[in-house]
């Protein structure tokens, strides 16, 4: 919108702010009062009708004031979006949260969901680190009962694969203990295709457990990761544009059928980078689940290691310029704690 006066962006950047904070639509005598501007009513009114000229406002009746559209919307987000910042205060206290949390990935997962709605007040949705290409980091065996044995195998990145076992005669612990170890010094930090090429181990029980443990990674590999952790729905809920019962429905809908938020997760990432954020405001005309939302994302984690999405949704009179810095500050934070945990271990 590079034709608008400066004058124009001020009064446009003022009016989502407050429809954003009032949810009424905004007139421009309110406009002067509440910002002391040196502009008469009239003047403002005449900018305001321009503005809806432009697409940028509406009025929703005709006596009404002026809301913003979609447009008007994804002004004030690339206006203000480089500005953005949470306090330090903020930024100290949500760090000091996950380095007190342990170090385990769902504890991350659910404590990124949680922090993300509460500093938003929207929905959050996160998904857990998933492997680019799987890499080995450990397998534990643990017998269960009878000829049943769990397998765990932890990935490069803190992705978790597990499954319960049955073998065709019983196996003490102490074998499968000893099976694990050889099997970690075989395996550690190899991706899957070199696994593949590996000349098979002398024992019996280890060729069984290295068969299982290279068909899992192949899975994990070509599958998106299904871990998606959310909170804050009835912060959603609870906003006006959610009151008619279908519109509630309809979000409900959208949390209670995890295939469909994972795909949908899936389409609106593709091709993001680590670090890299994204608005997406109604949809943006592709997809019709998130046309009365606005979504923002972005993917953490560590390229050719582990990466994973979160995301805030919420209406589109969300609080921008809170979630948008919230959503890139716990993104860089997951970042750093997925390299750690690889480093570290």
């Amino acid at each position: 919108m590079s034709d608008l006066t400066e004058r124009q962006k001020t009064i446009l950047m003022l009016v989502v702010r407050d429809y954003i904070e009032t949810v009424q639509p905004v007139g421009s005598q309110s406009i002067v009062t509440r910002y002391h501007l040196d502009l008469s009513s009239a003047t403002v009114r005449n900018e305001l009708s321009a503005l809806d000229t432009k697409g940028l406002l509406r009025q929703p009746h005709t006596s009404a004031g002026r809301i913003p559209t979609e447009e008007g919307y994804r002004f004030f987000v690339r206006q203000m979006m480089p500005q953005a910042q949470l306090t330090e205060a903020v930024q100290h206290t949500i760090t000091h949260q996950f380095y007190q949390a342990h170090p385990d990935v769902e504890q991350w997962m659910t404590l990124a969901a949680s922090v993300l709605a509460y500093q938003s007040q929207g929905v959050s949705v996160v998904t857990a680190p998933h492997a680019d290409q799987a890499i080995f980091k450990h397998v534990e065996l643990i017998s269960t009962q009878g000829r049943q044995v769990l397998m765990v195998i932890v990935l490069a990145g803190g992705e978790v694969l597990q499954q319960i076992l049955t073998l065709t005669e019983p196996v003490t612990q102490d074998q499968l203990s000893q099976s694990a170890a050889r099997l970690n010094d075989l395996l550690n930090s190899l991706k899957v295709d070199a696994i593949s090429a590996l000349p098979t181990p002398s024992e019996k029980i280890d060729q069984d457990f290295l068969t299982m443990i290279e068909q899992d990674m192949n899975r994990a590999t070509d599958s998106v990761s299904d871990n998606i952790y959310t909170d804050g729905l009835t912060n959603v809920l609870s906003e006006p544009e959610f009151a008619d019962s279908d519109d509630a429905r309809r979000t409900l809908r959208l949390f209670e059928e995890p295939s469909t938020l994972q795909d949908l997760l899936a389409r609106t990432s593709a091709g993001s980078m680590v670090g890299g954020l994204q608005v997406l405001i109604g949809g943006e005309g592709r997809w019709e689940e998130l046309r009365q939302y606005s979504m923002v994302l972005a993917r953490y984690g560590v390229p050719g290691l582990a990466t994973g999405m979160l995301a805030v949704l919420g209406p589109m009179r969300m609080s921008y310029a809170k979630t948008i810095p919230t959503v890139r500050f716990v993104a860089g934070l997951l970042s750093d704690l997925v390299n750690e945990s690889n480093v570290g271990e």
